[in-house]
């Protein structure tokens, strides 16, 4: 070989080199065990099954809140409380499920992980934005019983969605709950799951491994979402044909769950930055959460199964504090959204209800939209942070129901968990949804600002013939 020939193979690979070893650092996965004293024979301190399993309860108790039939079907209960509560028998995954040439890899939850269940990790507080001063779970588990009875899983008489609020609720109350106020706060204390131990017995990892690993599987990213863009991981959450081969990773034609399927939380952050990709208000919620997890790893990783210093806890807390506000941001995003599609929805509908029109198609849209603004807004309330007036002026201005055609709205539950409702203003209840928008804009600082609502509000409330009241104070 001639040293021309030599010198040129040498360019080419470290040309090539940089890349692939980006690459490789760009994937959260494979790190070391780094634990001293394990005897097992694991090369991988990587774990967060148990994640990915609520993840996937969590989208197959959604399919099944859509499936009752207008009557009292307590076999549908049963199987939906399965899904929410854990099953001795196990569980199929009903979702996601294969489409096409997305073919997913596993059928069943205990796959993923034995006896995890969604009950015992939702949030355990008060949930102020709901009557009856109900839990967590105990608000999930209401819905659960009203969804199961009623016809595709909508009471279209009160106006509930409950695929939609039982869904978006449970990214709050458990997915971003467990990971931000658990796991990246409390168990990121010195002697809490500390570094030089394991975090359980036999583990192949340490305290602070496992504790970072798990809030990172809650948030739904593929293992190599840094290399994709956010419409490449929007397209996995779709199961489209376009996120087939942005999904598989390790080329086996198949979807592997735990590694490279895009989960709730991560399918939003990537839908609002592909929304405005390349505007002026472009965002970036899904690449900075995914490499502050990725960079926080790392760090942990290098302590070398270590104590971790209290510099490095410092700035453990920092990364904690972006993947935080970040992921606060992603669902203030989702319901500055749906309060959007909320108000255009009612425009529609009050046009076609002067039109003395079929209502039924827009009113579909309008009781979904609004599941998905009151899941959203009671799930950005179960983070580490006391919202206090927000969250309080935020619940006014939503309500407990939405106003339905007959100007009708839920204003409470009694003691048999009936909804009481009482009449209410229709341009008033608009004028709400873009005072939710600024209230958004002001605690949050959104910057996506998808549907949002123009105009000045005075000029608004006198269009929409809209009154005074506290909420509009």
């Amino acid at each position: 070989m001639s040293r021309l020939t030599v010198i040129g193979v040498l360019t080419v690979f470290i040309t090539i080199l940089p890349n692939l070893v980006s690459a490789d650092s760009s994937v959260y996965g494979k790190f070391p065990v780094t634990l001293k004293d394990y005897k097992g024979g694991k090369t991988n301190s990587v774990s967060y099954g148990g994640q990915i399993a609520r993840h996937v309860l969590h989208d197959s108790l959604k399919k099944l809140a859509g499936k009752g039939n207008g009557a009292s079907n307590p076999e549908l209960k049963a199987q939906m409380m399965t899904y929410f509560k854990g099953a001795k028998s196990g569980h199929s995954i009903l979702a996601p499920a294969t489409k096409g040439s997305f073919v997913i890899a596993q059928s069943r939850v205990e796959s993923l992980s034995k006896g995890k269940n969604l009950s015992g990790k939702t949030f355990k507080g008060t949930i102020s934005g709901m009557p009856n001063g109900m839990t967590g779970s105990e608000l999930l588990e209401f819905w659960i019983d009203k969804a199961s009875s009623a016809k595709n899983g909508v009471d279209t008489a009160n106006g509930m969605h409950y695929p939609q609020l039982i869904s978006k609720f449970i990214m709050g109350a458990v997915f971003y709950n467990q990971a931000v106020d658990n796991y990246l706060d409390e168990k990121l204390g010195a002697d809490t799951k500390p570094n030089n131990k394991a975090y359980k017995k036999g583990a192949a990892y340490t305290g602070k491994e496992h504790s970072w690993d798990e809030a990172f599987g809650y948030f739904g990213v593929p293992a190599h979402g840094l290399t994709l863009t956010p419409k490449d991981v929007y397209n996995i959450a779709k199961r489209k044909e376009a996120g087939v081969g942005a999904a598989d990773f390790n080329k086996d034609g198949k979807i592997d769950l735990k590694s490279e399927m895009t989960f709730a939380p991560a399918y939003y952050a990537a839908g609002f930055d592909a929304s405005v990709y390349g505007k002026s208000n472009g965002t970036d919620y899904l690449h900075t959460i995914t490499k502050a997890f990725l960079d926080g790893r790392k760090l942990i990783t290098s302590a070398n199964g270590k104590k971790l210093t209290s510099e490095q806890r410092a700035k453990l807390r920092e990364y904690a504090d972006v993947i935080g506000n970040n992921w606060e941001k992603t669902l203030a995003e989702a319901t500055y959204k749906y309060a959007g599609s909320v108000y255009r929805d009612m425009t529609k509908l009050k046009t076609i209800l002067d039109a003395n029109g079929d209502t039924s198609k827009v009113l579909k849209n309008y009781l979904k939209h609004w599941g998905e603004l009151k899941g959203f807004s009671l799930a950005l309330q179960c983070g580490r942070k006391n919202l206090g007036e927000a969250a309080t002026k935020l619940n006014r201005l939503i309500g407990y129901g939405p106003v339905m055609p007959n100007s009708s709205q839920v204003v409470d539950i009694d003691s048999k968990g009936n909804y009481v409702r009482d009449q209410t203003n229709w341009g008033e209840y608009m004028l709400h949804m873009a005072k939710a928008q600024r209230l958004l804009e002001d605690k949050f600082g959104v910057k996506a600002k998808n549907k949002a609502i123009g105009g000045d509000l005075a000029d608004l409330a006198k269009q929409l013939g809209a009154g005074n009241s506290a909420e509009n104070d």
